[in-house]
């Protein structure tokens, strides 16, 4: 599930245009050996988009390319519309996005200029998206594919509408609940027009699947489930082409557990290249270096040569582009999650009660350093975050302080109920989201969390906070292990962000009140985190300057409490403010703000909140905040239509 965020590859960047496809695609050659052309092909064209992108998960894109190319260009009657007769395909795990993508490029199926394009606004989300051509069903959040392609067969059924439903898993998904749930209904109503398969590359988001939670007898697992099994090597295209012949007639559903490598295709990309014990796979997410991109690049045109000599065919023409360096992050760029490292292993020492659970995640969470410094307090939980939660709870109710670790997208909503029912058990448990908020943006919709306050600010006693800066995170996390009454949650923005604001010496969080980062006399600015914060600072400087309108800009880190009579003292003879949410603008902060202003007279005060209304853009982190109107233009237009 992690999805790390870097850079464009600068340099020489390689790709193969459309025409080639068509090329190969009309020779007569033998379907395996076609399929295997075109499969190394769309390989060069997913590492050129996640090379231009400077993200995306080539690993998985990879292991998965010989499925995707034999199933489209053999296989599926691929239908014309989602209520036409034909059949569906699609990827439940959603992070081989590029390789599918690459994959109906080079089909035609999606315009091939979005080659350029990956987790751009105007281009492919990092994360499957209805919106875009031949994706059927929005994906990134796992476990849901098996109960999605049930509910298509059900609505076939129902309209007599002949079709086969094709879906691709990952195996670190197998530790979701939903997918073991989702088979036992689909083998008792013989849904034989599913055939399910895994992509069994053995890694997930942080190191190999036996190390996070053993899958144990997968085969005998799912036999005694009901579904027909087979099994065969993913990345063999004969074996493959067997396999799914082999189980044409079945009455039953099916699942082919797909044997895969994951890079496949580059040598030193390739997991079984590393040793059984590597503490983390390099391959998962995020952009090669420019040198890794040349050596990978380099290999796979080297072997496509190779496959068309042999085919007999003229060589492949490739396009290229050049990519200057992109700008270095500045370098005075504050960090949270290495703030919140340092903070957790000083608490840490202090409370020998303190354990740490993590869901697949900890190189994102900052968790490697607590993990090594105290091994028998940190709990891999893999990607379960409902049984994380729970598990937590266990703890809590036997004397352990449970610190819990996810992104905020998944912590804050997939194990919801477990939260509140740890919450009405009256124990102390810390949750920790990362990846907070409406940015990075180029994952798309099913990382970006926008509604984690709203999901968690009613839970019974839990508290809710967010830091400004480094300097914030320890504070924060200080009190809410030693001062909080009940559980907390602290959102943390996980990208490097560059501040233009310092907390001033000796600041120390009081609860639901902020601190005045900039002092203005016209509007009050409200909000909180480094990203609007930031955003905030410099529109009061541009408003300054070019308006002549004073701002004054505070943090307020309390995203579900807000102390009244400090609001009305900050608010004194003010006549407007503005609340600004990293989230959607309604069960943001600014409803806990407007709740506390409702306990002070001030009738002509002007209330403007702004927030993310409807589903966020999928972009660069640019992008998407100046399409939401968080970034510092968008900001100076908010506060001038107040006036």
């Amino acid at each position: 599930m992690g999805d790390q965020v870097g850079q464009a590859v600068e340099g020489t960047l390689y790709y193969i245009p459309y025409v080639e496809f068509e090329r190969i695609r009309s020779l007569d050659l033998s379907g395996e050996q076609q399929a295997a052309i075109f499969a190394d092909m769309c390989r060069l064209n997913a590492l050129y988009m996640i090379a231009c992108s400077g993200s995306g998960h080539i690993g998985s894109s990879f292991s998965s390319m010989e499925i995707f190319s034999w199933l489209l260009l053999e296989e599926l009657d691929i239908a014309e519309s989602p209520q036409s007769s034909g059949d569906v395909f699609f990827s439940s795990k959603g992070h081989d996005a590029p390789g599918y993508y690459a994959v109906l490029m080079g089909l035609g199926r999606l315009p091939f200029d979005h080659i350029h394009k990956l987790r751009r606004i105007d281009g492919l989300p990092g994360h499957p998206d209805i919106g875009t051509p031949g994706i059927v069903t929005n994906t990134g959040s796992l476990g849901m594919g098996v109960s999605k392609a049930k509910g298509m067969v059900y609505a076939n059924r129902l309209a007599k509408r002949p079709g086969r439903v094709f879906v691709l898993t990952g195996d670190g998904e197998l530790q979701e609940g939903q997918f073991w749930e989702s088979l036992i209904s689909a083998a008792n109503h013989k849904l034989h027009e599913i055939t399910v398969i895994i992509d069994h590359n053995k890694l997930q988001s942080d190191t190999f699947v036996k190390n996070v939670s053993d899958l144990g007898d997968l085969e005998a697992k799912l036999r005694a489930f009901g579904w027909r099994v087979a099994r065969c090597d993913g990345n063999n295209l004969s074996d493959f082409a067997a396999t799914l012949a082999s189980l044409k007639g079945e009455a039953r559903p099916k699942i082919i557990i797909a044997d895969t490598v994951k890079g496949q295709g580059v040598s030193f990309m390739e997991h079984t290249s590393l040793d059984s014990d590597v503490a983390m796979y390099r391959f998962h997410s995020g952009a090669p270096d420019a040198r890794l991109y040349q050596l990978a690049a380099q290999e796979i045109i080297s072997r496509l040569q190779q496959r068309t000599n042999n085919a007999k065919a003229v060589a492949l023409s490739y396009e290229t582009v050049e990519r200057e360096a992109s700008t270095p992050q500045p370098a005075k760029a504050q960090r949270l999650i290495a703030a919140y490292t340092l903070a957790l292993l000083e608490q840490a020492e202090k409370h020998p009660n303190l354990v740490a659970l993590d869901a697949d995640l900890i190189l994102d969470t900052g968790l490697i350093p607590f993990r090594d410094q105290y091994p028998n307090r940190f709990f891999e939980c893999g990607i379960a975050e409902q049984d994380m939660v729970s598990v937590a709870g266990g703890m809590a109710l036997k004397g352990l302080l449970p610190l819990v670790h996810s992104f905020a997208c998944f912590l804050s909503a997939r194990p919801n109920e477990q939260i509140y029912n740890n919450a009405t058990e009256r124990t102390k448990i810390i949750y920790v989201g990362s990846l907070a908020g409406v940015i990075p943006g180029g994952p798309g919709h099913s990382h970006q969390a926008v509604r984690d306050i709203s999901a968690l600010a009613a839970m019974p006693g839990m508290t809710l906070v967010e830091p400004s800066c480094e300097a914030e995170v320890g504070p924060l996390l200080d009190w809410c292990i030693n001062e909080a009454p009940g559980s907390c949650y602290i959102r943390l923005v996980s990208l490097p962000w560059d501040i233009p604001y310092r907390l001033p010496l000796g600041y120390r969080p009081k609860p639901g009140q902020g601190i005045t980062l900039v002092e203005g006399s016209d509007v009050v600015v409200i909000t909180y985190g480094p990203v609007l914060l930031s955003a905030a600072v410099q529109a009061s400087e541009i408003l300054s300057k070019e308006k002549n309108i004073s701002v004054k800009v505070i943090n307020l880190p309390w995203l579900n409490q807000v102390d009244s009579g400090w609001l009305a003292s900050e608010l004194g003879n003010f006549k407007r403010l503005v609340c600004l949410d990293n989230h959607y603008f309604i069960g943001g902060q600014a409803d806990a703000i407007m709740r506390a202003t409702l306990h002070f007279e001030h009738n002509d005060l002007k209330v403007i909140c702004h927030g993310i209304k409807g589903v966020p853009p999928c972009g660069s982190n640019s992008e998407v905040l100046g399409n939401t109107f968080l970034d510092a233009g968008g900001i100076v237009s908010v506060i001038t239509n107040c006036f």
